[in-house]
């Protein structure tokens, strides 16, 4: 079917598939409701998509490494309700995507939004996962390498893939070349080097894993067979080993609401949530 562009674009409510509901070309609040406010620190209101994975990754990261200071409180945005549009949640974020954190480890709050900003600010405070001085600007590289190639692998390729109203030929081939080709340069990276800067182990590395190291564990959009995602045997050996951290199997945990009950941690609020309250013992109670 053959479209032309008209003279000015206007926005149709019904098209854009399944997200279309919560799409709109505006920004700021949709209705009033204020934030939950735990007793840690750091409060982050999210839900475990790539992007909030990342940080519940690194959270649970530095409390296995000792940071007792990083304890956090993780409410759940249900953005298919549009939580996300709620006047307390646009204070903490302008844009309405989650993550948002509030830190509130010093005199006054701190709000800080963007996933990668997150996590550079909770490295930076706790002076973890940043990786040897002389390498930071290749850490840098790669955390902010994954911020500007994401949106193809999940507006792009996901979208066109799995949630577009019907297929299109030309925008799955057109994201599929590009994704392939991020897994290409992944794979040519971790050819020689066990994380993405050398031997450490980054927040670089968090990052990446949540968006292309789940893709290559066949846990994106079903694509692992469509996009060959085994034959890229460097990034399915990283991503597997970050797989088996404990740490990350508690962060993939938080703030999840599909999947296997007992995978899903709604929010959390201490360790011992892991044990408690996931939907399966909730289900019991």
């Amino acid at each position: 079917m053959s479209y032309t562009p008209p003279e000015i674009w206007t926005w149709d409510a019904e098209s854009g598939g399944t997200w279309a509901s919560l799409n709109r070309p505006i920004a700021g609040p949709t209705h009033q409701r204020d934030l939950p406010v735990g007793a840690h620190p750091f409060q982050l209101y999210s839900l475990a998509t790539p992007n909030g994975v990342k940080v519940t990754v690194l959270f649970e990261e530095l409390l296995a490494a000792g940071h007792e200071g990083a304890e956090y409180d993780a409410w759940l945005i249900r953005i298919q309700e549009g939580d996300q549009f709620g006047s307390g949640f646009v204070e903490v974020n302008p844009n309405s995507k989650i993550p948002a954190l509030v830190d509130r480890s010093g005199s006054e709050p701190v709000r800080v939004f963007e996933s990668g900003a997150i996590m550079l600010h909770l490295a930076e405070r706790f002076d973890a996962f940043l990786g040897p001085k002389e390498s930071r600007p290749e850490m840098l590289s790669w955390l902010f390498w994954q911020m500007g190639s994401a949106p193809y692998l999940g507006g792009g390729f996901g979208h066109f893939y799995a949630y577009a109203p019907e297929p299109m030929e030309y925008p799955i081939n057109r994201y599929a070349m590009e994704v392939k080709r991020q897994l290409d340069v992944l794979d040519r990276t971790l050819a020689d080097r066990r994380f993405l800067t050398g031997e450490s182990y980054t927040i670089a590395d968090m990052a990446n894993w949540a968006w292309y190291g789940q893709l290559a564990l066949g846990r994106q959009y079903n694509a692992a067979t469509f996009l060959q995602v085994e034959s890229y045997e460097n990034v399915q050996r990283w991503a597997t080993e970050i797989d088996a951290r404990p740490a990350v199997q508690r962060g993939r945990m938080v703030n999840r609401t599909f999947g296997e009950p007992q995978m899903q941690l709604h929010e959390r609020h201490a360790a011992e949530d892991f044990e408690t309250r996931t939907e399966d013992k909730r289900a019991s109670e």
